[in-house]
C-alpha cells in the first residue's frame, strides 16, 4: 500500500507552513487549501467507507493509498464541499466526525442534491448552489460551475473558489462537455484540480477526463498550473500520471504539479 508523504501528527505539523496560497491534496478528489488563516476542503475521502461496501461484491474498491488523516483530527475548517452524491465525494463516515469536530464548518452543496444529504447525513445546515450560483464564506468566494459525470446534471458541479489574487477550480468528477473551455476560461484560473482516471466501460463506474483530456483541458482553459486527482485510491479505477497526463502537459507546455497523497505545495506567486 502506497504510504502519504505526510500522514497524520507529521501531516498536522505541515499546516502552519508559511505561505501566502498553501494547498494539500488527501488523496481522490480531496484537497485541502489555506489562505489568510482559513481553510477550505474540497470534496474529502477520509474512510474505508467503499472498501467495505464493496467488499464481498464482484466490484471491490481496494484502497492503495494509507488515509492520510482521520476526518475528526481536522480542525479550523471554514468551508467543506461535496461536488455530488458519490460516496468518495459525500462521505458520512468522513463528514459526520468532521463536522462535529468543525461546528462553525459549512458545508457548500449542490442543491439539487439537498435531501439525499439530508437523509446521508441527518442534518439540513448545508448551503445549496445551482449552476451559476455564488456564496462567500470568511476568506473564501466559491462559484458553482456545471460539471458532466458522465452527463450534466443539477447534481453534479465544480467549484471555482476566489481567495484574494487567487482562483482556484475543483472540477469534481467530470467529461469535457460543450462550453466548458469558455465558461471556465473566464475566469483566469491559477491552479485547476482535475481528474484523469479516465473513462473505461469496463470498470462499470461512472467516467472522468483522462490524463491527456486533463493537461489539454488545463492549457485550453489558460490555467496557470495544473493538479491531477482521482488516482491511487482504488484500485479498479486509477491512472498513473506517467502514462497520459505528464507527457501531454510536456507536449504542451503546460506548467503542472503531481503531489503525493498527503503533500502540501505552496503556490508561486
Amino acid at each position: 500500500m502506497i504510504v502519504p508523504l505526510l500522514r497524520d501528527d507529521a501531516f498536522l505539523a505541515d499546516l502552519p507552513t508559511p505561505g501566502d496560497l498553501r494547498l494539500w491534496w488527501l488523496g481522490q478528489s480531496g484537497f485541502l487549501v489555506r489562505y489568510a488563516g482559513e481553510f477550505l476542503l474540497f470534496d474529502p475521502y477520509l474512510s474505508d467507507s467503499l472498501t467495505l461496501k464493496y467488499a464481498q461484491t464482484g466490484k471491490p474498491h481496494v484502497r492503495m493509498t494509507e488515509r492520510v488523516i482521520a476526518p475528526e483530527r481536522l480542525t479550523g475548517i471554514s468551508i467543506i464541499t461535496s461536488s455530488h452524491n458519490h460516496t468518495d465525494h459525500l462521505d458520512a463516515d468522513t463528514l459526520r466526525p468532521l463536522l462535529a469536530a468543525n461546528p462553525g464548518a459549512r458545508l457548500v452543496v449542490p442543491e439539487a442534491n439537498r435531501a439525499f444529504i439530508a437523509q446521508r447525513l441527518g442534518r439540513e445546515d448545508f448551503v445549496g448552489l445551482e449552476a451559476g450560483a455564488s456564496v462567500s464564506l470568511d476568506a473564501f468566494t466559491l462559484h458553482a460551475v456545471p460539471s458532466a459525470h458522465d452527463e450534466l446534471a443539477p447534481g453534479f458541479l465544480g467549484y471555482v473558489a476566489q481567495c484574494g489574487p487567487w482562483t482556484i477550480y475543483h472540477s469534481g468528477d467530470t467529461r469535457l462537455f460543450p462550453g466548458m473551455v469558455e465558461t471556465l476560461r473566464a475566469w483566469q484560473i491559477d491552479v485547476a484540480f482535475l481528474p484523469i482516471n479516465g473513462h473505461k466501460p469496463e470498470r462499470r463506474v461512472a467516467g472522468n477526463l483522462d490524463g491527456r483530456e486533463a493537461a489539454q483541458l488545463a492549457h485550453d482553459i489558460g490555467a496557470r498550473w495544473v493538479v491531477p486527482c482521482h488516482f491511487e485510491m482504488f484500485g479498479f479505477n486509477t491512472a498513473d500520471p506517467r502514462d497520459l497526463f505528464l507527457p501531454e502537459c510536456e507536449r504542451l507546455a503546460q506548467p503542472h504539479r503531481v503531489l503525493r497523497a498527503g503533500e502540501g505545495w505552496t503556490m508561486p506567486a
